[in-house]
């Protein structure tokens, strides 16, 4: 009963998990490569139709790059498989697969990302992987695997045979 518990925990958790992850790399690229906060710096003196156009602007392109990052992430699939089967509960091991899966899924999919018409900066690209990781790890990966618990039972003491009256 406890393993199917546990299953079903990780059945709700690994998704949860993935979600973070997406957030946490579209963070990356919206305050990092795109300079949300010195946007925002520099349009509070503009006219208020020029405020709604960046306002639309970065709301249809929170919604590309989050589409971005979500086919970056199917690649983590495989990672996130192999950690589950084999309980890999290492944080280097979910960030290594979340900077390969970003860097693996920019070149995979370049149309998406924009690339055929400007080159994407790598470094943001690894950066969302590894910060994607990182937040994967803090929500799943730490209790990676299916069948392994995080913390075993102890043994139960085998019972001594009792002593002979001599």
């Amino acid at each position: 009963m406890d393993s199917v518990f546990r299953l079903l925990l990780r059945i709700l958790v690994i998704p949860i998990g993935l979600l973070a992850a997406i957030l946490a790399g579209v963070a990356v690229i919206l305050f990092g490569q795109w300079r949300i906060g010195a946007l925002a710096n520099q349009s509070l003196g503009l006219a208020p139709e020029t405020w709604v156009a960046i306002m639309e602007a970065l709301f249809t392109g929170t919604f590309l790059v989050t589409f971005l990052v979500s086919v970056m992430w199917l690649v983590a699939l495989v990672g996130v498989l192999f950690a589950e089967v084999f309980a890999a509960r290492s944080w280097l091991f979910h960030v290594a697969n979340g900077a390969v899966s970003a860097f693996v899924g920019a070149r995979l999919f370049p149309r998406i990302s924009g690339e055929a018409t400007a080159p994407a900066d790598p470094f943001y690209i690894l950066a969302a992987g590894l910060a994607g990781g990182l937040v994967y790890w803090l929500v799943a990966g730490w209790s990676a695997g299916f069948w392994k618990p995080v913390r075993s039972r102890p043994p139960s003491p085998t019972p001594q045979p009792p002593a002979s009256a001599a």
